[in-house]
């Protein structure tokens, strides 16, 4: 992890940013109007900053969106600053296998190209509660949506990388709260179970599942020879919807840790980065935290628990299918 010094003063690391580094700093200069990039929880925090940026850097960007309305408000913000802004809105809720579905199919109708997906929605400490599918609210909606999703979209991502010679990148948003899950990582056998249910461990078991996603997946695609690249990132800490479940308590421990919160425009770094910068081609299968590469826990580099999890999601998704 990025160490506490580094984060409090913002000390750069070998990739020449940090912690203070905005989204916009990590792409200047980056011309990304050749770029189909759909970003997952665009609507607000983070991910609405990711999409301005992108917008920014001339991108067409797709907000998938579970709030609708929220995600036009945000796109109508994006093109009052930039009237050329390309950016487009569509329905997905990551909690319903079945909205996956319709959202890929419906992308997949429009014959865009897929250059970059973003796996940036979220939920966040949520009370113990069943998808619409049977399955605990967190794995599903962080995890299992966006397995589904990248899963449906990944023919479109590697042909649109072989037809234009543009490496494709999918960055999964994990977090250092990976560190604080489950004994044994993930509880396979019980995680759908409401008794020991834990709403801070349960959201890292999901973090942790979105790193190894994010190792499986680039281990298949390196071995087929996709000019694709998969990574994981750790945004930070930022105050946003996404801790609408603890606010009040996130809003006291925020008095006291103060000097380690991030701005939304320094949270969406990591991920612009990851997903833009040149300097990133070929780099797979890794974990960054404030723009640079860092080791995530030995759960979360556990090849073994990768191929696992992988197996079991796809078992999930063919028995709710």
């Amino acid at each position: 992890m990025a160490s506490i010094f580094s984060l409090v003063t913002g000390k750069r690391g070998p990739s020449g940013y940090g912690s203070a580094s905005t989204a916009e700093e990590v792409t200047e200069g980056i011309d990304a109007s050749n770029l189909t990039v759909i970003i997952t929880g665009g609507a607000s925090g983070i991910g609405a900053e990711t999409a301005r940026v992108f917008a920014l850097r001339r991108a067409h960007v797709i907000i998938a969106a579970r709030n609708v309305e929220a995600a036009n408000d945000t796109k109508k913000i994006i093109i009052e600053s930039n009237p050329a802004a390309r950016v487009d809105i569509m329905k997905l809720d990551l909690s319903s296998l079945k909205s996956v579905r319709a959202f890929a199919d419906n992308f997949l109708a429009t014959g865009l190209p897929l250059n970059i997906l973003i796996n940036n929605a979220g939920v966040m400490f949520c009370p113990f509660q069943l998808s619409v599918d049977g399955f605990e609210m967190q794995f599903a909606t962080n995890h299992l949506g966006h397995f589904y999703l990248t899963n449906l979209l990944l023919e479109n991502i590697k042909r649109t990388a072989k037809a234009t010679g543009i490496e494709g990148r999918i960055v999964n948003l994990s977090s250092i709260a990976h560190l604080h899950t489950y004994e044994g990582g993930i509880l396979f056998d019980q995680i759908d179970n409401k008794a020991g249910y834990n709403d801070r461990k349960a959201y890292g078991q999901s973090k942790l599942a979105n790193i190894l996603h994010a190792l499986e997946l680039s281990r298949r695609l390196k071995e087929e020879g996709a000019n694709v690249t998969v990574n994981s990132v750790h945004p930070g800490v930022i105050m946003t919807n996404l801790m609408r479940h603890s606010f009040p308590m996130m809003k006291v421990i925020q008095v006291f840790t103060y000097l380690l919160w991030k701005n939304v425009q320094q949270g969406a770094a990591t991920t612009c980065y990851v997903s833009l910068h040149p300097s990133i081609i070929g780099v797979t299968g890794k974990y960054f935290d404030d723009c640079n590469e860092v080791k995530p826990s030995i759960l979360a580099s556990d090849e073994e628990l990768a191929r696992r999890l992988w197996d079991f999601s796809e078992k999930l998704v063919k028995s709710a299918e």
